[in-house]
């Protein structure tokens, strides 16, 4: 089964006095990279979120944006920072005795930095609970997600491996004209050289068969034939299979490159062209498998 590297997937659990949502975007990376956006509160829980989060997703480029929601006083309450105020409060007095202004300096007070404070939010072994399960959810989320592309880009892979052996196979028609080709060509172009000393036939045969032999490209096809259903029973039975069908999909490129060196033939060449072209296709979408 493929798993795409791109994806989305959020969860929302809410508790009596607090809320958390967490949204998670993936797309293909060859590493996993990894990209927070949270409350200053939760940030002593940092490296345990990416490490969870990394454990579920395994690769591809994360992005995860967690947000708490407080709906009760005990969570985190808001207060004036009365110390500060009266600071504020005296120093703006002062100046004002010195300058003979009389001023509202209550209202100026009041939009200083600083003047309304919140008490930090200590995270409880409960809400730490409760957060796992929200951030695990959303990442169950993404995974169907990257089931959902990765069975869109299967059928893809499918169809271009079925494109690859229909080419190879409309191949056998032109192998033997190819070989009489080839003879051809070689004995017009001994004819032309009429100053050629009298040669040895049976040494000339052996040196074309030998030459036929070096363009023989059947082990080529028989390993295509073999890459192809071994690309297919990977795809189809083992998970995080995106570098070992990359390593596959190099490995069919080969032969069918050396299927071509040999070719010799016009027909030939154009099918092995179309060829490459599905193998280019696959290797493209290959980049966003897992």
């Amino acid at each position: 089964m493929l798993l795409s590297m791109t994806g989305f997937g959020s969860s929302t659990r809410k508790e009596e006095d607090f809320q958390f949502t967490v949204e998670l975007k993936s797309i293909n990376s060859k590493q996993f990279d990894f990209i927070l956006k949270l409350p200053s509160d939760l940030k002593e829980k940092e490296n345990e979120i990416r490490q969870l989060i990394m454990n579920e997703l395994v690769r591809g480029k994360v992005e995860c944006n967690i947000s708490m929601e407080n709906s009760g006083k005990a969570l985190s309450a808001t207060h004036f920072n009365h110390d500060l105020i009266i600071s504020y409060y005296r120093e703006l007095q002062s100046i004002a005795q010195e300058l003979g202004t009389q001023e509202e300096l209550l209202s100026v007070v009041m939009k200083m930095p600083d003047v309304m404070e919140s008490d930090k939010l200590e995270l409880n072994e409960r809400m730490w609970q409760q957060l796992q399960q929200t951030v695990l959810e959303a990442c169950r989320q993404l995974t169907v997600s990257r089931q959902q592309e990765g069975a869109v880009l299967e059928v893809d892979f499918q169809k271009r491996i079925e494109l690859i052996l229909a080419y190879l196979k409309e191949i056998e028609p032109f192998e033997s004209q190819r070989i009489e080709q080839i003879k051809n060509r070689l004995g017009k172009a001994l004819g032309e050289h009429a100053e050629i000393p009298e040669y040895d036939a049976n040494r000339l045969e052996q040196e074309i068969i030998f030459y036929l032999e070096k363009l023989d490209f059947t082990e080529e096809k028989v390993r295509i034939c073999k890459h192809c259903d071994y690309f297919l029973e990977t795809m189809r039975n083992e998970s995080q299979n995106g570098k070992k069908l990359t390593f596959i999909s190099q490995e069919l490129g080969r032969e069918i490159n050396t299927l071509g060196s040999k070719a010799a033939n016009a027909e030939i060449q154009q099918l092995v062209v179309k060829m490459k072209d599905e193998l280019e296709k696959i290797k493209e979408q290959l980049a966003n498998i897992l």
